[in-house]
Order: structure tokens, then sequence, then C-alpha cells
């Protein structure tokens, strides 16, 4: 009989063992520091700026003027009340709202 030559060994991956893909480790987004509690400043920027914008919903005012969520649902509803914004779309998920 013949000698068997021994074939090098090969991981699974098909040699590329060196070349593995390393994972990242995805990014983190900092938490939020929103304004839980209405104050004097904050509900006057929301008398005097919203308003003015030209799409007003609860996402818009948590992420321009930095407050919770509840505030802003408070904050919509008081200018509703007082006739500043008028109603565009009612939804069950989200209501927008135009000056």
């Amino acid at each position: 009989m013949g000698a068997k030559a021994k074939a090098a060994p090969t991981s699974s991956s098909g040699g590329k063992a060196a070349k593995k893909k390393k994972w990242s480790k995805g990014k983190v987004k900092d938490k939020a520091q929103h304004a839980v509690v209405l104050d004097k400043p904050t509900y006057d920027r929301i008398l005097k700026e919203v308003p003015t914008f030209r799409f007003i919903s609860q996402s818009i005012l948590i992420e321009r003027l930095k407050i919770n969520g509840s505030l802003a649902r408070v904050a919509i509803r008081h200018l509703e009340k007082e006739g500043q914004i008028k109603r565009i779309v009612h939804h069950s998920g989200q209501l927008i709202y135009s000056a």
C-alpha cells in the first residue's frame, strides 16, 4: 500500500478563519432627559412656539421642546381648547394638528 498524504485541516468557514466578521456592539442611544413637570418657561415656550409650527403632533412636541409624552398631549389639548390650533386628523394612534 502507498503512503496516504494527509490533508491540511480546514475550518468549516472555508479557510477564512483569520478574516472572521466581528459583530459591532451596536449603537446605544442616550436616555432622553425630557421635562416631566410643566414649569413656567416651558409653558411660555409652548404658547409662543407651537402655534407657529406647520405640523403639530405629540411626537413633534416631544422632539423639539424636550418634554414628556403626557405633557405634549396635555399641551395640545390646551392649545386646541383655546383655539390656537385646529385638528386635521383624528386617529387613535396619532392626533395631527395645524395652526
